[in-house]
């Protein structure tokens, strides 16, 4: 997606639960500026309250219950049959607790884009939060990234950082950083549906995402403070 496009992309957006991320790209999505438009949102769980904000919305909602599926092949197919009836061409993930089959990544690579909170290649899967405490880092955040096969990987579109504090528990530290998630995602999914993104193959076989036009912060971070 490295031209400028015109016209607003219809994106899909599969979740399991709350849906807070579903509703930050709702909300983003209603400004008449933003270049997106949720076509589509899928939950893999009927109690998912992301259906009902996508619902009170006036945003298109199903649910596809993984339960109902013998293998993860054939829900996954099922997700695919309904994300291209409703013309989807790009699809991001917010919290939704299901490993997507090599099939299915593969068929929409480069075109799926996902968010984690920590600042990857740190902290992949589960319990981000108490890890990142464990650990002792100064710093935690969220990643947006387009989805590859391994869990929680794909080349990086954009971070957020927030500070770990020192009386943090995880709750505190997931709080501050799903804060970051609902600036973050509207963010990302703007460059791409700009056309801003380019992925681009290193010798070593590594991605990276270069985008058109992007500033960086004008200066380093430091925790604590003296």
């Amino acid at each position: 997606m490295a031209e400028l496009r015109s016209g607003r992309l219809r994106i899909g957006v599969l979740i399991s639960g709350r849906g807070s991320n579903l509703q930050a790209l709702i909300d983003a999505c209603a400004r008449p500026d933003y270049p997106a438009e949720i076509a589509l949102v899928i939950a893999n769980r009927a109690d998912a309250f992301g259906i009902e904000r996508a619902r009170q919305a006036g945003v298109t909602a199903t649910v596809i219950p993984h339960r109902d599926f013998s293998d993860r092949e054939s829900f996954d197919a099922a997700l695919d049959d309904a994300l291209r009836r409703a013309g989807v061409e790009l699809l991001c993930t917010a919290g939704f607790m299901r490993i997507l089959t090599a099939w299915f990544v593969e068929r929409w690579r480069d075109r799926q884009i996902n968010i984690h909170p920590s600042l990857l290649p740190a902290f992949p899967g589960l319990h981000t939060h108490e890890r990142a405490l464990a650990a002792g880092v100064r710093f935690s955040g969220c990643t947006v990234h387009f989805v590859r096969l391994g869990v929680d990987t794909g080349p990086i579109i954009a971070q957020a950082a927030v500070p770990v504090l020192p009386d943090d528990d995880a709750d505190r530290l997931a709080a501050r950083v799903l804060a970051a998630e609902h600036r973050l995602f509207p963010l990302a999914l703007r460059l791409v549906a700009e056309g801003r993104t380019r992925i681009v193959a290193d010798p070593d076989g590594s991605e990276r995402v270069v985008i058109a036009g992007a500033a960086a912060p004008p200066e380093a971070m430091l925790n604590p403070l003296d």
